[in-house]
């Protein structure tokens, strides 16, 4: 892939006996003296040709394990496959910004070539700085490295891990995104440095959660694991799935913080739950295996596994026959 018209990288490969030339950036020599006699003329013609040839294979090499830091055209980037946040606040985003017009790209994002657009990146970190880049209207700093899909979202994975910006819901969706793309769990774990037990619970909370809840809510940055299960309960009574739809397209709860968001959810559904009125059931060995509560629009059976191991397995394959029976003596 041809690279020497967007990138300007003479001054990463500088060497202490020779000044950059404009006419071949991308090796960063010049031409030389003009030589007095027509050997002499010669010898220094290939010798330039020579280390020319040499400095560029050495840059691709550099290219390559991304040891070289290069400028980028910011329109030539595009977001990583797997999407790891939950949105940016703006004003954090335009403080990025302003830092770095200021002061200039400090830390370097990571991108590889693009691998279905000749000509194009695809960022693995730095989707921040890339966008900052774009507001100031300046060319971003990135190392450029051949990487697959893999490598790419460990790379991503491990960089956030690093930074401790992602709340414990958008690495938790960022899990469950990535094994909804066919990754195994171990590439999962390596991306976030969590071990099996931990990726199963983060992968567990967010099946057990509507999307479109996690995504009103946003990236809650103080709110964490205990919380979020807590919700998926709140979720699992809920008897009417609608009212908290709607709740959470009211003005104030769009308006408020992500915590605040979360916080006013769950204040809501549990006065939903409060509302549900428990049936009480006692089996015939005067144990209660099962709880019963039922709302306007639904009832709801929750199986104790300590008091009936496997009662819910069994019932669950029964539900069909139960349901035949059930249309046998209503005439349905």
């Amino acid at each position: 892939m041809a690279r020497k018209n967007l990138i300007g990288i003479s001054e990463r490969i500088d060497d202490a006996n020779l000044a950059p030339g404009n006419d071949r950036p991308i090796a960063g020599l010049t031409a030389g003296a003009r030589p007095s006699t027509a050997v002499g003329g010669i010898t220094r013609s290939l010798s330039n040709i020579t280390q020319k040839v040499e400095r560029a294979q050495e840059l691709e090499r550099q290219l390559a394990e991304g040891l070289a830091v290069v400028e980028l055209d910011p329109a030539l980037i595009d977001a990583s496959f797997i999407v790891d946040r939950l949105g940016i606040a703006a004003e954090a985003q335009m403080s990025l910004a302003e830092q770095m017009r200021e002061h200039g790209q400090q830390v370097p994002i990571l991108v590889r070539p693009h691998p279905t657009a000749e000509g194009r990146y695809q960022v693995a970190y730095g989707h921040r700085r890339l966008a900052a880049a774009r507001k100031i209207g300046s060319h971003v700093r990135a190392v450029v490295r051949n990487l697959n899909d893999e490598q790419l979202v460990v790379s991503q994975g491990q960089e956030n891990n690093a930074r401790s910006d992602l709340s414990f819901i958008e690495r938790s969706l960022f899990a469950s995104r990535l094994e909804d793309r066919g990754f195994s769990r171990e590439i999962i774990m390596s991306a976030l440095g969590v071990d099996k037990a931990a990726l199963s619970k983060m992968i567990s909370v967010v099946r057990r959660l509507p999307i479109a809840a996690i995504e009103a809510i946003g990236p809650a940055p103080s709110i964490g694991r205990r919380r979020w299960f807590e919700l998926a309960d709140l979720f699992a009574l809920d008897g009417k799935p609608e009212a908290a739809d709607a709740f959470m397209q009211g003005r104030e709860f769009q308006k408020a913080g992500s915590d605040q968001r979360f916080d006013a959810l769950c204040t809501f559904l549990s006065a939903s739950r409060a509302r549900a009125k428990p049936i009480p059931w006692l089996a015939p060995d005067n144990t209660t295996p099962v709880r019963i509560r039922e709302t306007d629009g639904e009832t709801t059976l929750a199986f104790s596994s300590k008091a009936a191991p496997g009662f819910a397995d069994f019932v669950r394959q029964r539900l069909k026959s139960l349901y035949l029976e059930y249309q046998e003596e209503t005439g349905d």
